[in-house]
Parts: structure tokens; C-alpha cells; sequence
């Protein structure tokens, strides 16, 4: 069974087409690489895939959940970071890391384990607002992967991290971590190198990826 199925996938916003004629298939496992400028589609095609926004025409089947009927089975299973941490602010990273996983039955051992392999473990109990952008990514990202997800969803995963962080993020969200991933990225290099499949977005619609993908 393939980890992501789309046929002619179409999301509007109004009468603008963020999304039109999008067909691609993901095996289990594997990773898509999402390349484009901005405003390209990019952050509405993860939305689509994490059950947050509906497809409007085609179909968009997730883990064997079809969209949009079926896309409450998607939480335990998908793993989303995004452009926002979706961390309360006022709470400290570990209230954060207990709310989301209690949420999803998920020990609090684990937590730990999560928590120790990111090293944040000495911040862990300040307010997340307090935090520089690259202890709030790696707490993201922990927050991410902490129900164990098969599938993850990561919009620029490796932002505001400098190289030692970007080195500890790997084994829970890159190539090695085993997990079919999505990637969007500006770095068409990277991407290409850590990808199964690569596609390309512009004004929503599928192009090559090529020099002329952020002309």
C-alpha cells in the first residue's frame, strides 16, 4: 500500500487555485522532496496531506485514509511541523511536550527519551517564550515526532538551527530516522540528495524541477 496516493488533487482559496492537478504517489518509506517559491503551493499541499485543510477536487488518500472523509484516523499516525511550532507560548517546553502527549497515550518515558536526544533537556522547564528560535525548532520538532508517526510532514525542518542542532534533528526526522517524510525546502540541492521523488510547484501546478522553478 502506497503511504500517499494523488489523482488530480485541487484546493481553492476562493477563485484562486492554490493547488490544481497535483497527482503523485509515495511509497512507504520513501521521501517527496516539494520544491518552489514562495506562494508556490507548497505549506497548502502538507496542510491538505496532515487532514487540516480539504482538497477541494481529485482525490488524496493518506496512509489508507481518504481525504477528507476519513482524515480523523490521521493525528496518530502523521507527524506535522510547519512554518508555526504549535507551542503554547506561556507553557514551558516540557508542559508542551506532557500536553501533546497525553493527548496521544504516549508515555511520559518517552518524552524523555525525545527530550534527551534533542538536549534540550536543560531548558525544558522554561517558558517557550523565553526561547531562542532554534531551542523553539528543536522543541517543534520534538513535539512532532514524539507520538512516534509514521509519516512526517516538515516545512523547512532544519530552520533556524545552526549545524550541531541541525546534526542531533537528524536521526528523529531525516532520511536515516526511517519514516516516510514529505520535505519542503528552498534547497533544491539537499533535497534532491535526500529525496525519492522530487516535485516541483508554481502557482500551484506541477513543473519540472529545473532552473526556471523560482523564475
Amino acid at each position: 500500500m502506497a503511504a500517499i496516493e494523488l489523482e488530480r488533487l485541487e484546493r481553492r482559496y476562493g477563485e484562486r487555485v492554490a493547488l490544481g492537478g497535483v497527482s503523485v504517489r509515495l511509497e512507504e518509506g520513501q521521501t517527496l522532496a516539494v520544491l518552489g517559491s514562495n506562494g508556490a503551493g507548497k505549506t497548502t499541499l502538507l496542510r491538505v496531506l496532515a487532514g487540516l485543510l480539504r482538497p477541494h477536487a481529485g482525490s488524496a488518500r493518506v496512509l489508507g485514509a481518504a481525504l477528507p472523509d476519513e482524515r480523523w484516523r490521521l493525528p496518530s499516525q502523521v507527524g506535522y511541523l510547519g512554518h508555526e511550532p504549535l507551542l503554547y507560548r506561556e507553557l514551558t517546553g516540557r508542559e508542551n511536550l506532557r500536553y501533546h502527549a497525553d493527548l496521544h497515550g504516549v508515555p511520559h518515558s518517552r518524552l524523555q527519551t525525545v527530550v534527551t536526544a534533542l538536549e534540550i533537556d536543560h531548558r525544558a522547564d522554561e517558558p517557550v517564550r523565553d526561547l531562542s528560535k532554534g531551542l523553539i525548532q528543536r522543541f517543534a520538532i520534538a513535539r512532532a515526532v514524539l507520538h512516534d508517526p509514521a509519516l512526517l510532514l516538515l516545512d523547512e525542518p532544519r530552520a533556524n538551527l545552526d549545524p550541531s542542532a541541525a546534526e542531533l534533528v537528524e536521526p528523529l526526522i531525516g532520511r536515516s530516522s526511517g519514516r516516510t517524510r514529505v520535505l519542503v525546502t528552498h534547497d533544491v540541492n539537499g533535497a534532491l540528495e535526500e529525496s525519492d521523488i522530487a516535485l516541483g510547484l508554481k502557482a500551484g501546478r506541477p513543473v519540472p524541477v529545473d532552473a526556471e522553478l523560482y523564475r
